[in-house]
């Protein structure tokens, strides 16, 4: 059993699993955090140029089939801003990769 355990945690750290896990946590949080700025921040700006105030409720019905175009739309807005969060960071992680390693040699 002992030699179980520790096959498992030479396994978890040997694939970075832990911080993997971790990533996945700080994913989720940035995910609320930009949530929460799309749509307390950005939404109700946006909200004021729709004539009904709340787009993300605005539907169209053909054949009585109702197309939500409004959540649609919010959620490839919500995608984009997430997108945008995403590649900011990353892009300032890499460039502190680059310069640090440039340092190093």
């Amino acid at each position: 059993m002992k030699q179980v355990k520790n096959e498992f945690l030479e396994f978890l750290q040997k694939q970075n699993i832990i911080s993997l896990a971790i990533a996945v946590v700080i994913g989720n949080a940035a995910k609320e955090l930009v949530t929460s700025i799309v749509n307390n921040l950005i939404m109700p700006i946006i909200g004021i140029f729709t004539p009904s105030g709340s787009w993300r409720q605005i539907t169209f019905t053909i054949l009585n089939s109702d197309f939500s175009i409004g959540s649609f739309l919010g959620s490839c807005l919500d995608f984009l801003i997430i997108a945008l969060v995403v590649f900011v960071i990353a892009k300032k992680i890499l460039k502190i990769d680059k310069d640090s390693s440039k340092v190093n040699k």
